[in-house]
Parts: C-alpha cells; structure tokens; sequence
C-alpha cells in the first residue's frame, strides 16, 4: 500500500496511473477505490484531476475509471463524447444511458484485486 503521508499532485498523478495501468480489459474501477487503494481515501476528486489530466499519456487506460456507480462521469474529457462508452463497449463491457450495466460484476477493487 502507498504512504499515506501528503505528496504533491505529480507524485500523486503518477501512483494513480500505474494502479490504472492494471485495470484488466472488460474490467472497471471507481476514483474512489483507487484513492483507497493509494491509501487516500477522501482524495476521489483528485483522483479525478488525475484522469482529466491523463489525456498526454495514451498508455493509460483511463476509460477503465468511473464514478462510485458505474457512470460514466469522464466521458467529456476524451476526444468525443462516445469514445469513453466505445471503449468500453469493445471490451464487452455493455451500457445504456451511460451507466455499466451489471456494474459490480465488471467492478474491479484494487484493493482486493492487488496484492499489497
């Protein structure tokens, strides 16, 4: 598990995106777990920034990340706004009005998921 002490924003950003990193395909997790996981719990927001900011890196697989209830709550900071949903859906993970259907079967915990 990482520190919990405070780290600044590009430390911060880099630990996000290698527990991204290792989201399986036709798999999802939540800012949330991910915070959690980083041993930050109340930092899901900044987890957020994280993702908007992904944008430069394309080994990221930041379509993997989705709000608390499945919704797809980035989806406005790709190139379109159906590219998150496309994605997605290529890796047979099924939406409507984007929300995951079946989101805690495709939900992945790192926290379960990693050893730590």
């Amino acid at each position: 598990m990482m520190s919990t002490t405070k780290k600044n924003n590009s430390t911060f950003f880099a630990d996000v995106y290698e527990v991204v990193k290792l989201i399986p395909k036709g798999r999802v997790t939540s800012y949330g777990a991910i915070a959690k996981y980083l041993g930050t719990a109340k930092s899901s927001r900044m987890v957020g920034y994280a993702m908007n900011a992904v944008h430069l890196l394309h080994d990221v697989p930041a379509h993997r990340v989705v709000n608390r209830n499945g919704l797809l709550t980035g989806k406005h900071h790709f190139a379109t706004p159906t590219l998150m949903q496309e994605l997605l859906e290529k890796e047979g993970i099924k939406i409507k009005e984007d929300q995951i259907i079946n989101f805690e079967k495709c939900f992945w915990n790192p926290m379960e998921e990693l050893t730590l």
